[in-house]
């Protein structure tokens, strides 16, 4: 083999094993690999919507996808919240309080879509959530700082959200390869939610997002 033969399989392992400097794995990887799908029905699939508007105004299920919107100037999901406007899918009958769970699912994000939370972790010992991951620009990052991933409009990406709350640690991986992994913030009464939800500031009057193949997995 000559040697520059050999340098160049040499990058190509080296490329496929460590991106930068965040020795994340960058090949393509199955997440739910020792895992176990938890088979879900319709009776899962709770819509929360602006309190005031019919739920066929902020949300659509046809030929197998989800697809939720919302406007910054629409009303909370309940009379009395004093939340953002939000149009979530909640998954409900599987919260969890211990163990290894994984949300599975495929998301779209049209362009103009900004300052939306599209996945997250409802509950925590410590503040709302476990983990918000939101889109600004196309981008995805955690709450409003970290960036997750980049260049998500207009094309379906796979986003799986594993949390082991006896580790205390969370893992984002898109299209199979680990982009992000965090703290959690203590266990709780915990459930995995996804749609559009607007962040506090800095968002974009309409926001959308669509889903399709949305499993809960448990190790």
């Amino acid at each position: 083999m000559s040697s520059s033969k050999g340098n160049a399989i040499f990058l190509l392992v080296f490329i496929c094993l460590y991106i930068s400097n965040n020795l994340y794995l960058v090949c393509s990887v199955d997440p739910t690999t020792g895992f176990t799908n938890i088979p879900l029905t319709e009776a899962n699939f709770e819509i929360q919507r602006p309190y005031d508007v019919p739920l066929e105004e902020r949300y659509s299920y046809e030929n197998g996808t989800r697809r939720l919107w919302v406007y910054a100037d629409d009303k909370p999901h309940d009379p009395n919240s004093h939340t953002q406007p939000r149009t979530e899918v909640r998954i409900q009958g599987l919260d969890y309080s211990s163990g290894v769970w994984q949300f599975e699912g495929y998301g779209f994000v049209p362009n103009g879509t900004s300052g939306a939370t599209i996945v997250q972790i409802h509950g925590a010992s410590h503040g709302a959530t476990t983990i918000i991951l939101r889109i600004y620009d196309g981008d995805m990052r955690y709450y409003s700082s970290e960036l997750v991933d980049t260049g998500l409009y207009d094309r379906w990406f796979r986003v799986n959200l594993i949390h082991d709350v006896d580790g205390g640690k969370v893992s984002v991986f898109i299209d199979g390869v680990q982009k992000f992994e965090t703290h959690d913030q203590g266990p709780g009464d915990l459930h995995f939610k996804c749609g559009v939800y607007a962040a506090p500031r800095n968002i974009s009057y309409y926001m959308e997002s669509r889903w399709r193949d949305i499993k809960i997995y448990k190790k």
